[in-house]
């Protein structure tokens, strides 16, 4: 059943339902995505921490765990016999009254018999029924007791079966046990037709209900309303969660105690119809599931009493019904059925930690039971459910990931998109100054405007200046009028000028250090966001130059943006620097642009070089490895391309060998740390003019 919530309008709310940002998922997904954890890692990561206002699957979990925590004082096992014995004590005292106003041999062999009762609750319940109480009040007092025994053992087994009954008297027993007959042929039927629900069940099962209206135990709707049960697999599923609660508290009890609960039932019911029907539901319910009612534990067969209590020996419960519903604390019902409610509850509450944590093969979302999560913690926590389920929806609905072998991989598109969010948080760390270079070529138009200053020669962006003019005039309560005829008086302030700039069309190939050191040390998340965010930079702002990504570890070869985000990171051993110079000039030797350059982020020396197309690995590096490096980085500085390293390491080798191959190529050696690349790499291609950064 839909289930809808209504408040008041604020203004805030969307009409046609709110949706993730997804530049924000990609942005919260990002460092595990670029640390290698692939698109489900990453994404389950994202949902166990949640999103910001909302919570993720481990505040629900928590949120389930201090629930069962809350619990605890209500699956007090010494609670149940300690008021039957405080019942008993005050019965016992009114009887002890009359008997001392009594002055006959009876009365003092009557306390004779009350003094030499047994110490444990149930000894004395036993020694009671069979006792002839001289205070009527006593006498009716222990009936009571009795009833009320009799409808809670009853309820702990049968979860609301008495709630219509006033007192469960021998006629209302016999009732019971025909409904339990009912069933019985029920399930004794699909045991003749091979397990399976016979074609008449239906049928028999709708007249099964009318004929016991009263007595069959109800379940709770998705409305959280009681209902009959729709069919009799439903009826099963219930009753077997509440004797998985029912036997989970008596084996929560000490020995003694069980037995005595063993000891009060058989008591209770001293009903052989009731006994013998009980004992054949036992042996049915699993004949009727061969593997396992939904819900309920492993069980043998039944004892067939009404205490819901198997005997230790593979003897359990298959009887019993399942109450939905978290039970209502303080409500009706008797200490032992309102503990078996708690078990129940407690049951509900770790199935569904265990289904938010996801633990087994093939979890998904899916699995978590809405309604048992409503009525858990409330609509808010299905709200913050529905809400991590959207986010893989909306990544693929918005082309930012897709499943590829069933693996979620980030797109071209949601590799743009992260680069875009990186660049962003870049540039807002880069102080921007008016772009007003005017050599070497025609101007271009940026796509942005600032306001104008004196002096400046490019355009007046003419729907700028306007804009400004007329929310000028409307801020200062100036409404257009006949007087005006249209006309919009500028003022200086609200100019505004064409933002462009002159640079030569450039080739760049990023070098980026993709091996096993760059995760041990931490650089390999900033280093991915810086390249993401370049390529986001050159993508929108700088249309005619081009980037080509070059990943280098052992070999080197060429990349796309959303290959960053692939799944792992490469536990080998190298950093083959000349493999990595040798694919940039092949790769820069092809492209156009006249102005070309290299660009390497490296936290390594030299490791690893190609001998006749294989790569040797040497740690430390050997003379070999070093001259065949600076020999391809010549060959880089005669093709005119310019070289720029950066280095996230201050180690001795690595700083030598970056400066003198510097030296060699007239390239240039800047030294810094991995959260400050972006920011250097970004700002410094935006203002760079081909010349130094």
């Amino acid at each position: 059943m839909a289930r809808s919530r209504y408040g008041a309008w604020d203004g805030s709310q969307d009409p046609l339902g709110e949706r993730p940002d997804v530049s924000e998922l990609l942005d919260r997904l990002g460092d595990d995505l670029l640390m290698g954890s692939g698109g489900r890692g990453a994404l389950q990561d994202l949902r166990r921490r949640g999103m910001p206002g909302r919570r993720g699957l481990d505040d629900l979990r928590r949120a389930l765990a201090a629930e069962r925590r809350a619990l605890s004082e209500e699956l007090d096992a010494d609670g149940p016999l300690g008021q039957l014995a405080e019942g008993l004590a005050g019965i016992l005292e009114m009887e002890r009254e009359a008997l001392a106003e009594r002055d006959d041999d009876d009365a003092r062999f009557d306390e004779l018999r009350l003094d030499a009762l047994p110490p444990d609750p149930a000894g004395r319940f036993r020694e009671l029924s069979n006792y002839e109480f001289s205070s009527p009040d006593a006498g009716q007092a222990f009936a009571d007791l009795a009833d009320a025994l009799r409808k809670d053992l009853l309820d702990a087994h049968l979860k609301s079966l008495t709630g219509s009954l006033e007192a469960v008297t021998q006629e209302d027993i016999a009732r019971i046990a025909a409904m339990l007959a009912g069933l019985n042929e029920l399930l004794e039927a699909r045991a003749d037709n091979g397990g399976a629900p016979p074609a008449d069940e239906p049928e028999r099962f709708a007249e099964f209900l009318a004929a016991h209206e009263e007595l069959v135990p109800q379940v709770t709707g998705a409305d959280g309303m009681p209902r009959p049960p729709a069919d009799l697999d439903e009826l099963l599923a219930e009753m077997a969660r509440r004797a998985e609660a029912a036997q989970r508290f008596l084996a929560s009890l000490p020995p003694d105690q069980r037995a005595q609960l063993q000891d009060l039932a058989r008591q209770v019911f001293d009903d052989l119809d009731l006994e013998f029907q009980l004992d054949q539901l036992g042996r049915n319910l699993p004949a009727a599931y061969p593997g396992g009612i939904p819900g309920a534990p492993g069980r043998g067969r039944g004892e067939g009493r009404g205490d819901g209590q198997g005997d230790g020996e593979g003897e359990g419960e298959g009887d019993g019904d399942g109450e939905p519903d978290l039970p209502q604390q303080g409500g009706a019902g008797g200490p032992i059925s309102r503990i078996v409610d708690a078990w129940e509850r407690v049951a509900e509450l770790e199935d569904l930690e265990e289904q938010l944590a996801g633990g087994y093969e093939g979890a998904t979302l899916e699995d978590i039971d809405e309604e048992a999560l409503r009525r858990a913690l409330g609509d808010d926590a299905v709200t913050d459910l529905a809400d991590l389920k959207a986010i893989e929806r909306e990544l693929e609905r918005s082309g930012a990931m897709r499943v590829k072998d069933g693996e979620l991989e980030l797109t071209p598109r949601g590799a743009r998109l992260l680069g875009e969010k990186a660049l962003a948080k870049l540039i807002a760390r880069v102080r921007r100054e008016p772009a007003t270079r005017q050599v070497g070529a025609d101007p271009e138009p940026s796509g942005q405007t600032r306001p104008w200053a004196f002096g400046d020669r490019e355009p007046i962006a003419t729907n700028a200046t306007v804009r400004n003019a007329v929310m000028r005039r409307a801020a200062e309560g100036v409404r257009p009028g006949p007087a005006t005829q249209g006309r919009v008086r500028l003022h200086p302030d609200d100019l505004e000028v064409v933002e462009q700039e002159v640079r030569p069309r450039t080739a760049t190939a990023l070098l980026l250090d993709l091996s096993f050191s760059m995760p041990l040390q931490g650089h390999f998340v900033p280093a991915k966001r810086m390249a993401l965010a370049l390529h986001a930079l050159i993508d929108g702002k700088h249309r005619q130059d081009s980037l080509h990504l070059i990943g280098f570890s052992d070999y080197a070869r060429r990349m796309q943006p959303a290959d960053l985000a692939a799944a792992g990171f490469e536990r080998v051993y190298g950093t083959n620097m000349h493999h990595a110079f040798l694919l940039a000039r092949r790769v820069l030797a092809d492209d156009p642009r006249p102005v070309k350059r290299v660009i390497m982020v490296t936290d390594g020396e030299p490791t690893a070089h190609l001998v006749d197309g294989r790569s040797v690995f040497n740690w430390p590096p050997v003379p070999e490895t070093l001259e065949a490096t600076l020999r391809e980085g010549m060959r880089l500085s005669r093709s005119g391309i310019e070289l720029d390293i950066f280095l996230l390491e201050d180690a001795p080798g690595l700083v030598a060998f970056a400066e003198r191959l510097a030296r060699m190529t007239g390239g240039s050696v800047t030294q810094m740390s991995a959260e400050e690349v972006g920011r250097t790499v970004v700002g410094g291609y935006d203002d760079w003019t081909g010349g130094r950064w």
